[in-house]
């Protein structure tokens, strides 16, 4: 992510993530102190950048260490995707500020659902006939 001339990189599998406002209100009117809402377990957010996912040891095959290809990192790619939001747990993520605005990056592993929106040609709602 760039942001006039820093730019952030996340590493890994971590997940960035914008973190929603907590509701300091309830549906009946009442407003909660930042405590109560702070002791959630869950929080969520929408993810604004993700690092490369977890780093895969080089192929059991590859016996020819000086060639090119041999050292090309790979990485086991995560199923989430920028503009995805991410529920997960509170206490794993950690809180940072990049250019003053918070983030919070998150371990991939603390995430626990992922809702994304499709476009409806994507999927279709049937199945197709048998043959």
């Amino acid at each position: 992510m760039k942001r006039g001339n820093k730019q952030l990189f996340v590493v890994g599998d971590r997940v960035l993530v914008a973190p929603e406002r907590a509701e300091a209100k309830t549906k009946v009117g009442l407003y909660l102190p930042a405590g109560v809402v702070e002791k959630e377990d869950v929080r969520g957010g929408v993810v604004v950048e993700l690092g490369p996912g977890q780093p895969l040891p080089p192929p059991a095959d590859e016996q020819e260490p000086w060639k090119q290809e041999f050292r090309a990192p790979r990485f086991l790619p995560m199923q989430v995707q920028r503009g995805d939001y991410a529920l997960f747990f509170r206490k794993a993520a950690v809180e940072i500020s990049f250019e003053g605005e918070p983030f919070l990056v998150v371990p991939y592993g603390a995430i626990l659902v992922l809702l994304r929106d499709e476009p409806s040609a994507a999927v279709p709602d049937v199945l197709p006939p048998e043959l």
